[in-house]
């Protein structure tokens, strides 16, 4: 995301004039897993973090249990604490949940006349795209994903808009109310309307709906939900446009019931402002402001916005980010932090081709690569193989693994830790649930060492060293295919079981050093606690640079500045709402050479033009992202350049989490040590009496030499023999190889 063109605008109001953005204090950040809701709060000066198990059955328990653990650490009640609290920001899983379970509304979708099949086809990748690359290779088992729409529920309406916005051929009123008709007695309970080039002339959508309306107008109970592609998402590609809009349809309601609930007993407790939810862009917005497939993904962005924020602290240009919970993986990657006056603190990735299950949206969504490697994933013996396998399937929260005692029997990776010795079964989260190590031994024992002809803690070693080698080559992989070394970067390790695994997964990627931090279990929540508002208005206008027939730039610059000028109305109109005082923009671009079928994705150095030198620089910064990705031998000047969308992002400004300097004692651990216990370090290592020390011990300054165990209530950290951890004079873990 680029903010360039750096202006303030001035936007006074919003409810009860209170002022929106730095002036926050107290704060309450929520983040859903697939085993924990996450909490961390800001209150004044302090700080405290808590974990729930996720209730799936109905999130607010979990997330109320979660807030009543870091009320009662600050000394609060916890419905003390919500009512003091200046803003709740909340990254959930529900779109995710109700995608992957098919538990949406039956819709119908409507779109133009020789085009019903376009979402069923794709781009031509629909049976491997959002698939592991494993999975793309086997063609001949290739599956198109469960459409979200059946085929029966599709109609086409004859009319035509060119791509000039032209109407070609009229809208049908009467062949609307006959389709509709159609839909509505095969069960539809909402429309999605897509129509060809909608997003260009928007006249036939809107018509559409007023029919709609018309037939099923709100005081009735058949009243029907439409949403229109061209206000969802007013860009071209049809594919990608059709499917954002049924998504949004799609997971709407679920969305829309659960969270309204939460909102709703917030209120009841106290707090006075909307429920905010944290989104795939790195930002955050009011509930009443943020549609279903913004929320996708929004916990492992948040971690990139939380970890650009420390590197910016550090002064670390380069990070990679690594977030193993209990389900899953997630790694992300920031670089060149600092290097501007970026209000994002460093350059984020956006993902080429956004995916949302296995559906290409066109949303704008900071890439992050998940994997099936946590804490839960299940180890299994393939006795057609003959080897050990590891995930991706999880145990979850319940029964989770089979040190959980709770039904679990199959093993995983955190009954593979307690059988190593890593974990202590009498200390997890803080000795708030212990485990179950006889269970834990006895499942890693009958499903994989009697197989293998081994013993259980040679079993559970393998299975360490496999999760860490799969999650360390994604890592090496995810960094090189962006051109870059992944020596040259910090890794940033952190997640429940992050610290018990960073110096293994971190051995693969050689970077130079590893760091861990006390709220390292809640990292991401950590992460929303840190985010800006952040809206993104998309404009599907097309602008060409530079016409290579006469070798002419762009002269008349209105069309550019009017697509932005019309951007920042509607930005400035959200941001009254909000009471916001200052907006920050940045501007993104969409950009071609020639009739080339992709585009490009650039960072605007120009928020309007104003001359050919302002056209020039715009040029200038494509040809610069284009030569990184495809070489400079490949650009093409000739061919003339063309902007095919705009994407202008309004940032309102947060108060971020402070990381003071602390004073720093001597190297000497003694006094955060609790003792030892023997951990096993593979056949040639075999078991060492390992020293345990307590993180909440000690001080800045203090080094820990490998091999050892740090233990916290909510995480561990893995201090291999190569290795050392020291604590800095910020209070945060840095692992590094001994000399």
């Amino acid at each position: 995301m680029s903010v360039t063109d750096t202006g303030v605008e001035q936007a006074s109001g919003g409810a009860g004039g209170e002022a929106l953005g730095e002036e926050l204090h107290n704060s309450i950040s929520i983040d859903i897993g697939g085993t924990f809701t996450d909490c961390f709060v800001v209150y004044g000066e302090r700080t405290a973090s808590g974990k729930a198990p996720t209730t799936r059955h109905r999130l607010a328990v979990g997330f109320n249990q979660a807030i009543a653990e870091c009320a009662e650490k600050l000394g609060l009640m916890g419905d003390e604490l919500v009512a003091q609290t200046d803003i709740v920001r909340y990254a959930t899983t529900l779109a995710m949940n109700a995608l992957l379970e098919r538990k949406g509304p039956r819709l119908a979708l409507i779109t133009t006349a020789g085009f019903e099949d376009t979402v069923f086809i794709g781009r031509g990748a629909l049976w491997h795209d959002g698939l592991p690359v494993e999975y793309k290779r086997l063609t001949a088992r290739g599956q198109r994903p469960e459409p979200v729409i059946p085929r029966e529920m599709v109609v086409g309406l004859r009319e035509r808009v060119d791509d000039d916005g032209k109407i070609v051929i009229p809208l049908d009123l009467d062949d609307v109310r006959d389709k509709l008709r159609y839909l509505v007695d095969r069960g539809a309970m909402g429309f999605v309307v897509a129509l060809m080039q909608a997003h260009r002339n928007t006249t036939h959508e809107q018509m559409v709906r007023e029919v709609i309306t018309e037939e099923f107008p709100e005081i009735y109970l058949g009243s029907q939900p439409v949403l229109l592609s061209s206000e969802v998402l007013p860009k071209q590609n049809e594919y990608q446009r059709d499917m954002t809009t049924i998504l949004a349809a799609y997971l709407h309601r679920t969305m829309a019931e659960e969270l309204t609930e939460l909102g709703n007993s917030l209120h009841e407790r106290g707090y006075r402002r909307p429920l905010f939810i944290v989104n795939s862009g790195g930002g955050a917005n009011p509930l009443q402001r943020t549609t279903a497939v913004e929320t996708f993904n929004a916990g492992p962005v948040a971690a990139v916005i939380g970890g650009a924020h420390i590197a910016d602290v550090y002064g670390i240009p380069n990070v990679i980010l690594t977030d193993m919970g209990g389900t899953s993986f997630d790694i992300g990657t920031v670089v060149e932090v600092g290097a501007r006056d970026d209000e994002f603190r460093g350059r984020h990735f956006y993902s080429h081709i956004p995916m949302i299950d296995r559906f290409r949206v066109g949303i704008s969504m900071i890439e992050t690569k998940s994997i099936g490697a946590g804490g839960g994933s299940i180890a299994r013996f393939n006795s057609l193989l003959d080897i050990v396998e590891v995930g991706p399937e999880s145990a979850g929260s319940n029964p989770g693994p089979a040190a959980f005692d709770l039904g679990g029997t199959e093993p995983t990776v955190t009954d593979a830790d307690v059988v190593l010795g890593y974990i202590d079964p009498d200390y997890f989260l803080g000795g708030n649930m212990a485990l179950n190590q006889e269970a834990a031994r006895e499942a890693v024992q009958h499903h994989l060492a009697e197989p293998l002809g081994t013993t259980p803690e040679e079993a559970a070693f393998m299975v360490k060293t496999l999760i860490d080698a799969k999650m360390g080559n994604e890592v090496f992989k995810e960094t090189n295919l962006k051109g870059y070394d992944p020596r040259e970067f910090v890794l940033f390790a952190f997640g429940g079981a992050g610290g018990a695994h960073a110096c293994g997964y971190g051995g693969y990627v050689q970077t130079p050093q590893i760091m861990s931090f006390p709220f390292a279990s809640v990292f991401s929540a950590f992460g929303i606690a840190n985010t800006d508002f952040v809206r993104s208005y998309e404009r599907g206008d097309s602008v060409v640079l530079y016409r290579a027939q006469n070798d002419e730039w762009l002269e008349d610059y209105e069309g550019f500045n009017s697509v932005v000028a019309g951007a920042q109305r509607d930005a400035l109109r959200d941001a009254e709402e909000l009471g916001a005082r200052h907006v920050t923009w940045g501007l993104e671009l969409y950009v071609r050479y020639g009739m080339q079928p992709h585009q490009t994705r650039i960072r605007s150095p120009r928020l309007q033009l104003s001359s050919v030198e302002d056209v020039r620089e715009v040029y200038a910064a494509f040809e610069r992202e284009y030569s990184r990705i495809y070489s400079p031998s490949a650009t093409f000047l000739a061919g003339g350049v063309e902007i095919t969308g705009f994407t202008l992002w309004s940032v309102i400004r947060t108060r971020k989490l402070d990381l003071p300097v602390l004073s720093l004692s001597k190297p000497d651990p003694s006094a955060a040590r609790r003792g030892s216990r023997p951990t096993f370090w593979g056949p040639g290592g075999g078991w060492i009496d390992t020293p345990i020390f307590a993180l909440t011990g000690l001080q800045p300054g203090n080094v820990v030499e490998g091999p050892a165990v740090v233990e916290a209530p909510d995480t561990t950290i893995v201090v291999d023999p190569t290795r050392s951890f020291r604590v800095d004079e910020r209070g945060n873990g840095v692992i590094i190889v001994k000399e």
